[in-house]
């Protein structure tokens, strides 16, 4: 029991590690293509700051079965029912921003519509959970297997999804494919489902995870072989997003922009070209005076780079020593998997000697000169007037 406790007082304040940065993923996503305001800032960060207090008292729940005690089970009992409310308060402003928004349905907004439902899906099993009497029928069968599943993979991949795709065209300089974009959002959702929709009812009935074979008597066949079809239609849906990423490179046409979505963009990093970045950030600092500033000067015609006052942009020079330091880190921690202590060792010296270096080295960086500033700034405008993407797209 101690170390089923130690373990899960880190494991479980650990998913949500996983799943806050994905909320704030699909609250960009949605607030772009609902043409609104996030609904509830203020509520929404509160109830991020709420999860993130209650994901330290929740662990026992991973172990009702183990003899806790009724004080304790209840305890743990609660807190896990309590973290449904500030997570309810989120899905809530999501569906607020989307009331009476001009919504579109690019494929980034299909990813995160299909997450509320599916999440909704695994946090109501998930107070199903968190009842300690009832967890002794729940407890280590595929019922919890799907509920894992249908939170972290509707929380988290299908946040990944949206992400990658609607800031695809930041990254490299043109859009993925809308219409294999969504032969891979539709393939995989109904795959997902297909996969482990099925697994609450084996767990009803009684099939313990960790199972690698079991017999035909079982009544268990029919549901896992539509699993099975369900994961093999996942696996397509990958195939289809790799086959995307191959057929946009050849043929999208390049952003000149910068606000890639149609001029959608609502926060800073759409002011900036696209693909070809320049060395610095932003060539003027930009005045924020609210959440969605940007998005409002768009609309008064405005833009924080009217003004051309440019100033020299201080940089620190390049450097490997990041990469050096990850390659020791590398070293040390298989070592210590494999309990070679002395390339542990060897690796944590590494990491060390490389601090100290840079420790004391010297360098104070270097200053963009106005001219460089004002030819990128020149050149990038040129782009978006005359709607020809000029030079590499990798700056190469």
């Amino acid at each position: 029991m101690m170390w089923a406790n130690l373990f899960w007082v880190w494991g479980h304040p650990e998913v949500y590690i996983v799943i806050l940065p994905a909320f704030g993923i699909f609250s960009e996503v949605i607030s772009t293509f609902s043409k609104k305001k996030l609904f509830g800032y203020p509520a929404m960060v509160a109830a991020i700051v709420v999860i993130s207090v209650l994901s330290f008292i929740v662990w026992v729940h991973h172990f009702f079965t183990m003899g806790s005690g009724a004080l304790v089970n209840s305890f743990f009992s609660i807190t896990t029912m309590m973290i449904a409310i500030p997570t309810g308060i989120k899905i809530f402003n999501w569906l607020f921003t989307m009331y009476k928004g001009q919504i579109r349905f690019d494929t980034p907004m299909l990813w995160s519509l299909a997450f509320i439902p599916n999440f909704v899906i695994g946090g109501v099993t998930g107070v199903m959970l968190a009842m300690a009497a009832a967890d002794y029928q729940y407890h280590n069968t595929y019922f919890l297997v799907s509920h894992f599943h249908y939170v972290l993979i509707a929380g988290t991949v299908f946040s990944c999804f949206a992400g990658l795709i609607y800031w695809y065209p930041k990254m490299f300089g043109y859009k993925l494919n809308e219409k294999i974009g969504k032969w891979f959002f539709w393939v995989f959702v109904v795959g997902f489902n297909v996969c482990f929709f099925p697994q609450y009812f084996l767990g009803l009935d009684g099939m313990p995870r960790r199972l690698y074979t079991y017999t035909q008597g079982d009544g268990w066949t029919t549901l896992n072989f539509i699993s099975s079809i369900g994961g093999f239609l996942m696996g397509v849906a990958f195939l289809i997003l790799c086959w995307n990423i191959v057929y946009s490179f050849k043929h999208s046409k390049r952003e000149v922009s910068g606000d890639s979505w149609d001029g959608a963009g609502r926060t800073l990093e759409w002011a900036t070209s696209s693909a070809i970045a320049p060395k610095y950030n932003f060539a003027i600092l930009p005045e924020w005076h609210s959440i969605d500033d940007f998005w409002n000067k768009k609309q008064e015609g405005k833009s924080y780079l009217d003004d051309k006052n440019y100033q020299p942009i201080h940089l620190p020079s390049n450097t490997m020593l990041g990469f050096v330091m990850s390659v020791f880190f590398f070293i040390g921690a298989f070592g210590l998997v494999f309990y070679w202590y002395w390339l542990g060792l060897l690796g944590g010296l590494g990491v060390l000697g490389c601090m100290i270096y840079r420790s004391f080295q010297k360098d104070e960086g270097y200053h963009v000169s106005v001219e460089e500033i004002r030819a990128t700034e020149e050149h990038a405008a040129h782009e978006r007037e005359t709607g020809v993407k000029e030079g590499n797209p990798w700056n190469l």
